[in-house]
């Protein structure tokens, strides 16, 4: 399996595009604003505690204010508060922690209203970015990741990533934790930190804890609401999150952006830093890599799947739906169960990519094809929580109804990354689909024909003139590549009462296909 990361930077903005053997699973970018990102830390200020709620609305500097709900204050709420007026007043100058003497936990059922006051400084972390017309999430149990640990002030736990199956690692990480780490901070050890040598780990730990540091004197001169410390740059978050022995490549087209990049790596995985490149050539690198192409065909409302499939996508306020249809794929097959079956597993792993590539969150409705087997709907259920457990948001997947619906909640901290794929029709008012997106259905369906028909007689495509030309002109045209490809020649016919997006596939006798 190859894995590339494809970085393309522009002047106010990166875009960063996950490959696996060469398909597109996820899509972030960067841009340069001020703004509030996940993991940054705010010095931040108590407009007012809401008791029916149970919760308080905090001035972070967003023209929303954010929401902070009991449950979010954390059991050390109180030596956070107490901490942060000793600094700001002058009288703490040692902000180690090692002789600060922590305040009792706070009662997990209280009342906001006894624990915060309004107008008080409390430092809080963004857990999720502001969404619509929401404010920002908020959390005042504060936490600082880095490659192989998270630093979690005033505590004193040491809590092992359950995704280490290994009981001899757990317990040697455990005891390194407890040596190392330092008096007054608690420590998250992630995944990544399995095998890692002790070196390795207390580096990444003395790094945490000199942003600590830095954070603490800014406090000293902060005038609140402002952001006392910055989640690393979305390129670092990336490759702290993501990067792993199976990366294959590192693409950037940006030399002090390679150099960042390769320095990154060189930190973390030293046997790596070869296989990030500096991407030099007039070509876009997007281009070079068919990220546009996937982009184009990936993020309209209708998604095209092998074999004829297809997904459409319909979002609303509250929930996102998606139904999965059988295209032309109904015809291959006598067994309709077994038909549902086949379509419903490649519908399932396309929408496993689809909710990472759009990072689509909150609740999601699927509307498979309806199964009448039992052991038919716990393979598809199976099925799609295999290929969403590489997902690294927070998710839950609920078994299938009666009615063959299957709802999934999942986590949402950004904003749902939509990308136009419309574009302005050039005949009539309005927009239609990119020509790409028609030309790879077109493709999709001609290799599902022949691949599956059991017809072998000459093919005729009938399209609108300018996509029959499309298919045609050049020496090299597509149809000849078709030639090329499946050893038949395919017949182009341009119909002019086509519009721009119908296309038929028929018999030469005229018999759709």
């Amino acid at each position: 399996m190859n894995k590339e990361l494809i970085i393309r930077s522009g002047s106010s903005y990166i875009d960063f595009a996950l490959l696996r053997d060469g398909r597109l699973i996820e899509l972030y970018k960067e841009e340069d604003t001020n703004g509030l990102g996940v993991g940054d830390i705010m010095l931040a200020k108590i407009r007012k505690p809401i008791q029916g709620l149970n919760a308080a609305f905090v001035n972070v500097g967003h023209e929303k204010d954010a929401f902070l709900h009991y449950h979010d204050l954390g059991p050390q709420l109180a030596s956070q508060l107490k901490f942060v007026k000793m600094i700001i007043s002058g009288k703490l100058r040692d902000f180690s922690l090692k002789d600060f003497p922590l305040e009792p936990d706070i009662d997990k059922n209280g009342v906001i209203s006894e624990v915060i006051k309004p107008n008080q400084p409390v430092l809080v972390q963004i857990v999720k970015e502001p969404i619509s017309t929401k404010g920002p999430r908020i959390s005042s149990e504060l936490s600082i990741a880095g490659r192989y640990l998270v630093l979690v002030p005033f505590s004193d736990r040491i809590s092992i990533s359950q995704k280490i199956d290994s009981k001899a690692e757990k317990e040697r990480l455990r005891k390194l934790m407890q040596g190392m780490r330092p008096k007054g901070f608690g420590v998250i050890v992630r995944t990544v930190a399995e095998g890692k040598k002790v070196a390795e780990l207390d580096k990444d730990l003395q790094g945490l804890f000199n942003r600590w540091i830095l954070m603490c004197k800014k406090i000293q001169k902060a005038v609140y609401p402002s952001k006392v410390m910055s989640e690393v740059s979305r390129t670092g978050a990336i490759l702290r999150d993501m990067f792993n022995d199976t990366f294959t490549g590192i693409h950037v087209d940006s030399e002090p952006l390679y150099e960042q990049v390769k320095h990154y790596v060189h930190e973390i995985a030293p046997q790596k830093e070869d296989i990030v490149k500096l991407y030099r050539s007039n070509v876009p690198i997007f281009e070079k890599f068919h990220i546009e192409r996937q982009i184009k065909t990936a993020f309209g409302r209708t998604v095209s799947m092998p074999k004829g499939a297809y997904l459409v996508i319909e979002h609303t306020e509250a929930l996102h739906v998606i139904d999965v249809n059988s295209g032309n794929h109904s015809n291959k097959a006598n067994d309709q169960e077994t038909t549902a079956l086949s379509v419903n597993l490649i519908a399932a792993t396309e929408i496993a990519r689809q909710l990472r590539l759009r990072d689509m969150g909150g609740i999601i409705v699927v509307d498979f094809i309806d199964m009448g087997s039992s052991e038919n709907r716990r393979t598809l259920f199976d099925h799609l929580r295999k290929e969403m457990s590489e997902d690294r948001a927070k998710h839950k997947i609920l078994p299938p109804s009666k009615f063959g619906l299957i709802q999934i909640t999942r986590q949402r901290v950004r904003q749902e990354l939509n990308i136009k794929t419309k574009e302005e029709n050039p005949s009539k008012l309005g927009e239609i689909e990119a020509p790409i997106v028609l030309v790879d259905k077109i493709n999709a369906e001609l290799e599902s024909i022949i691949k599956e028909d059991a017809y072998k007689g000459k093919i005729v495509l009938n399209a609108h003139p300018f996509v029959a030309a499309y298919f045609t002109n050049g020496l090299l045209s597509l149809r000849l590549k078709w030639f090329f490809k499946y050893k038949r020649w395919i017949k182009v016919l341009p119909r002019d009462a086509y519009s721009y997006l119908e296309y038929r596939f028929k018999t030469n006798e005229g018999t759709p296909l």
